[in-house]
């Protein structure tokens, strides 16, 4: 019996976990007269997410510092980008730059500023172990036929399941990593109550 609890720690802690794909600009795309910095606002990046740039062939997607960016300047661009479908990956904490290097266009909104957190997950509860000599029950201790729920067991240590907040307007999708950590605190739980019943 000990052997299934052990698995199905392992199974909770082994869940991968998903990451976001956003369409810039959702069904607008990357364009003059968008609004970037309203966009980016609603939504929560975190490394691992994807930014999709869809673009015409008279826009570019330039990466560049700050200061460029503040400067609306892609003369020392760090990447740039001209194929009308730019798919960025956000592959560590910080904040991005983006504009668009045609001349005017950054001045007349065409710039993004994304900032990336660390990729989210919940670590997994450590595994208590049922002793193998059952306690007499004090006085005034709940009876020997309580239910688990009755039992105080070790669980305060045990951190939230995290959930990442996303936008679900436009193609901007999300496999909620959520619904996953719920599911791994399922898991945890009914580990617990199985070893809990083998105290009885």
């Amino acid at each position: 019996m000990a052997s299934v609890i052990v698995l199905l720690i392992l199974l909770a802690a082994s869940a991968p976990a998903y990451a976001t794909d956003y369409t810039v600009g959702d069904s607008t795309g990357w364009t003059s007269g968008g609004d970037y910095k309203t966009w980016a606002s609603g939504k929560t990046f975190a490394v691992g997410d994807t930014l999709l740039f869809k673009y015409s062939l008279m826009h570019t997607v330039d990466e560049v510092s700050q200061s460029d960016y503040n400067a609306c300047s892609s003369s020392n661009s760090i990447q740039s980008f001209s194929d009308q479908s730019t798919k960025i990956t956000l592959t560590k904490p910080g904040t991005r730059y983006f504009i668009c290097g045609t001349p005017g266009h950054c001045s007349g909104g065409m710039q993004l500023a994304v900032t990336v957190s660390a990729a989210t997950s919940s670590p997994p509860a450590s595994p208590t172990t049922p002793s193998s000599t059952p306690s007499t029950p004090a006085e005034g201790s709940p009876a020997e036929g309580s239910t688990p729920s009755d039992t105080p067991t070790q669980t305060s240590s045990q951190a939230p399941p995290t959930t990442k907040s996303s936008s679900t307007s436009g193609s901007g999708s999300r496999a909620i990593g959520g619904g996953l950590d719920s599911g791994k605190g399922l898991l945890v739980g009914l580990s617990l109550v199985v070893g809990l019943a083998l105290l009885g």
